[in-house]
């Protein structure tokens, strides 16, 4: 059988291939972004479908693909209270947003076109834009999210089609990109002529520190692309996200999801809807930083604990990951031989780095978790760092 040529693109979530030893017994896995099954409102959404089911028949029937307009209303006027305007024309709901990623990507990048990301970023977004084709341009980070003094430099000498950034809590390092450089970034937005894809996941899971204001809030003249999901504050059973984009990106990408899967489910829809226009929603995510919060906490508390003094790991404010960098002389390909024999898994760094992979990163999540296995977990994989020593 003959594959089209950009096939050899796709590539396997190493997230995904994990997922078989999360299932051995006694497995304490640090590995998957998962939220804690604990966090969704089961008992609500069991009450909202009963109060919807009958009432709605369109619960049950294919939706406008750009999706229904009660949802896009009540996100329009949630947008708002977080700084951001929108008519709901300019809002299209996604089955997930990393269809969003997808669908942006076969809508903006040709072969060969340089975009532009963080270095680490998220495996997801590498997996979807890769396929068609880009160069990628990866811009450290650091405490502050990324650099955009370093960025600028690239601009100076390559143009770009755009910037992909998850600028609160990202994945896989939890740090934030700092007001001012977000500023900073709209400013080279305009300067050179690119968009700005603002991928925020994450921040109504703050647990400490002050907010800040989203790249898109600060935006003026259109140049930001923004994605959210309700995976993180709902459920990711659901599958339902949002892009917000001007009129003429909507557009094309709107005909991109036509053809990729003609509506997103009414069904889940008309849930979100109601979640928000509840006010459950609110009162869901103050438990659910509650419960994020001390599990931050205790794997932050065991890491100083038991990890050794030449390794170093973020402190983030929010989000579901830490991002751990060990001696540049520890293989982690080795450490996670090691660690599954202790019966602790991760996920290695090397994967989230689109040029220039570090082999001595690894991403620690700490949602899902039971509270009583996260000290053990951080002790078992400290253990296999000790035998690395012994044994190599």
């Amino acid at each position: 059988m003959k594959f089209a040529d950009r096939t050899k693109f796709l590539k396997s979530s190493e997230i995904r291939e994990m997922l078989k030893y999360s299932q051995m017994p006694d497995m304490i896995s640090f590995s998957g972004g998962y939220p804690n099954p604990h966090a969704f409102p089961s008992r609500e959404i069991v009450r909202i479908v009963e109060k919807i089911i009958d009432k709605n028949k369109f619960v049950l029937q294919y939706g406008p693909t750009e999706g229904i307009k009660e949802l896009r209303e009540a996100l329009k006027k949630r947008m708002q209270k977080k700084g951001i305007k929108t008519d709901i024309d300019n809002i299209k709901i996604t089955t997930g947003s990393q269809q969003g990623l997808f669908l942006l990507g076969e809508i903006l990048i040709n072969p060969g076109d340089n975009i532009v990301v963080e270095s680490p970023t998220y495996l997801g977004a590498l997996n979807a834009f890769s396929i068609f084709q880009p160069n990628y341009i990866s811009i450290p980070i650091d405490e502050n999210g990324m650099k955009i003094d370093v960025l600028e430099e690239k601009l100076k000498k390559e143009k770009i089609k755009f910037v992909y950034t998850i600028p609160t809590f990202q994945n896989p390092s939890g740090t934030t990109l700092s007001l001012d450089r977000r500023k900073y970034l709209l400013e080279l937005a305009e300067k050179y002529d690119f968009f700005i894809i603002e991928d925020d996941p994450y921040s109504e899971l703050r647990y400490s520190g002050e907010n800040i204001k989203s790249i898109k809030s600060l935006d003026k003249n259109n140049l930001v692309i923004y994605l959210s999901t309700f995976s993180k504050i709902l459920c990711p059973g659901f599958r339902l996200g949002w892009i917000i984009a001007d009129e003429e990106i909507g557009k094309k990408f709107e005909i991109a999801k036509q053809n990729a899967d003609l509506c997103s489910p009414n069904f889940t829809q008309y849930i979100a809807e109601e979640y928000i226009n509840s006010g459950i929603i609110d009162k869901q995510i103050k438990l659910i930083r509650k419960m994020y919060k001390r599990k931050r906490d205790i794997m932050l508390n065991a890491l100083n604990k038991y990890f050794p003094k030449n390794s170093k790991w973020t402190k983030p404010d929010g989000g579901m990951f830490i991002w751990v960098e060990f001696h540049e002389k520890v293989d982690v390909k080795k450490l996670l031989e090691y660690a599954i024999k202790e019966k602790v898994i991760f996920i290695s760094g090397a994967p989230f780095y689109a040029t220039n992979p570090k082999y001595n990163t690894i991403r620690l999540n700490f949602t899902n978790t039971e509270d009583n296995l996260i000290e053990e977990g951080i002790k078992r994989l400290s253990q296999a760092l000790k035998k690395i020593k012994e044994g190599d």
